[in-house]
């Protein structure tokens, strides 16, 4: 990254600005005073000016994060609207994959984390979920989504061709009758109009389609804890 001319104007949105394309482009744990400054053309001293510590600007970039993800609205369907959220946390978090181990770990969470997960509570209470089965809707659908943008930034492909690659790697060291179900779904994989991005949607889906069965029954909270035999 080149630094930037010293007449950019310095304010606390260029520092986090600055420290966003740090992150994004050599991993958050690069994140420094000093690589922020350099980037920005200036000396470490005067970032203090506008951030505090480096921890402050972790805050405030998790806050960023949230900040761009689309949040719910009450007056809407709530399977379409945790859907649009969830497709939106997937959009930006694949921008900054860097943010996913940092998104629910501060302990000082600012303005925009804080609405959005007001936000998120209050669609799933306004659709019927009593708090445990909101607690548990909004874990399960941040794991799914979580997990599916690590896996998907893992993969070593990027384009057909690349994956046809890596399947004909594979198939040199598979063979058909020791592993025919690996086979089978290598083979799925290479088809033309396969895209594992599309995996997601489905995923989702099936997540959506459990949690409002779970309302439909009732019973949207985590079930009472068994007493044991005989004590119906």
């Amino acid at each position: 990254m080149a630094p930037r001319s010293r007449t950019t104007p310095l304010s606390r949105d260029a520092v986090l600005r600055a420290a966003v394309e740090v992150a994004d482009e050599r991993g958050v744990a690069a994140v420094s005073m000093r690589a922020v400054a350099q980037l920005l053309g200036v000396e470490a001293m005067s970032l203090y000016h506008y951030v505090r510590s480096k921890d402050e600007i972790i805050d405030a970039l998790v806050d960023l994060i949230f900040a761009e993800i689309e949040l719910p609205t009450l007056n809407e369907d709530w399977r379409a609207a945790m859907r649009r959220r969830a497709a939106s946390a997937r959009a930006v978090l694949g921008r900054h994959t860097w943010a996913v181990s940092l998104m629910d770990s501060r302990v000082s969470p600012s303005p925009a984390t804080l609405r959005h997960h007001d936000a998120v509570i209050g669609c799933l209470r306004a659709a019927g979920f009593d708090i445990a089965g909101a607690a548990t809707a909004f874990s399960l659908i941040d794991s799914y989504v979580y997990g599916f943008v690590i896996q998907e930034a893992s993969l070593p492909f990027t384009t057909a061709d690349e994956r046809e690659a890596v399947a004909a790697g594979l198939f040199e060291h598979l063979p058909a009758d020791a592993f025919p179900h690996l086979t089978e779904m290598a083979e799925h994989a290479l088809r033309p109009d396969y895209s594992y991005a599309d995996e997601f949607a489905v995923g989702l889906d099936l997540i959506l389609d459990g949690l409002e069965q779970r309302l439909r029954n009732g019973s949207p909270g985590r079930p009472a804890p068994s007493l044991g035999p005989g004590t119906g």
